[in-house]
């Protein structure tokens, strides 16, 4: 199935902590048999409201093929990750 995850990375993460993250989320789709098809880092924007105490944010958006159990296994990953702020994930 297709999915399209949307999510955001603490400001206070610097470039390392960022890439390395967006790396982890990459490659653990593709242990899991799925595949990146695309990867965007749209950036830091800021949020419409604050979020624990943070008025911004780094941005990617990631269009992949993977199993249902994938997105929820990363999701539950993504909860307990230090410097995920939120995630979205939506069939496409």
């Amino acid at each position: 199935m297709k999915y399209e995850l949307l999510y955001i990375i603490s400001q206070d993460a610097n470039d390392e902590q960022k890439e390395a993250l967006i790396n982890k989320f990459s490659k653990m789709v593709e242990d899991k048999g799925g595949k990146v098809l695309s990867l965007e880092k749209v950036g830091m924007k800021k949020f419409a409201y604050p979020i624990n105490f943070k008025n911004e944010g780094y941005y990617v958006l990631m269009t992949f093929e993977a199993n249902p159990s994938v997105v929820d296994e990363m999701n539950k990953l993504m909860n307990i990750t230090e410097h995920i702020v939120r995630q979205m994930f939506v069939r496409k």
